[in-house]
């Protein structure tokens, strides 16, 4: 019997740089149309002059354990993986935007085709063994895919000693996007 995957990303904020490579990866990887983003840079700066902090960190779709774009979502389109992704399938989408609604890390947009596109964690390179677009361009490695329930201990290692921080925890949805700092 195998072993169920769990799949949540860690992103260590010291060494993203804010390239965006992680975001041009994935436009390219996912054919995602001029003006639209399935990933995307954020910088944070806090303080005041002279002592002023400014975080850099890359963005996307959380694929929540409790995600409300699941709950809300009328057709089934927006659903688990099984693998401890949020998925989304183009052929059961209406475009209702339900589902953009509910998503308290505004994370989706409408396709201009007239689906909801997100990221996918690349799910296709998944199946075939590979690591998401953005984790294998990140020129710093600042972005890790982790499965949760592996025995590998990379998720442990990863945070061992470092503050692990999560968007959005007090809306319930159980996040899987860890920043480390």
């Amino acid at each position: 019997m195998s072993r169920k995957r769990n799949y949540a990303m860690v992103i260590d904020t010291h060494v993203c740089v804010g390239c965006s490579a992680c975001v041009y990866a994935c436009k390219a990887e996912n054919e995602v149309p001029e003006g639209f983003c399935r990933d995307w840079i954020e910088q944070k700066v806090e303080g005041h002059f002279p002592k002023l902090t400014m975080e850099i960190r890359s963005n996307r779709c959380q694929h929540c354990e409790e995600a409300p774009c699941v709950t809300y979502c009328p057709t089934g389109s927006s659903h688990y993986a099984g693998d401890g992704t949020v998925q989304i399938d183009r052929n059961w989408c209406t475009g209702c935007k339900a589902c953009l609604a509910a998503c308290p890390y505004d994370a989706r947009y409408v396709h201009p085709e007239g689906f909801v596109d997100k990221c996918s964690f690349c799910q296709h390179r998944l199946k075939q063994g590979l690591q998401p677009a953005c984790v294998t361009t990140c020129p710093t490695s600042a972005l890790k895919l982790v499965d949760l329930n592996s025995n590998d201990g990379l998720y442990r290692q990863l945070i061992e000693g470092r503050t692990v921080t999560q968007d959005k925890v007090p809306a319930g949805t159980q996040p899987k996007l860890f920043w480390l700092h």
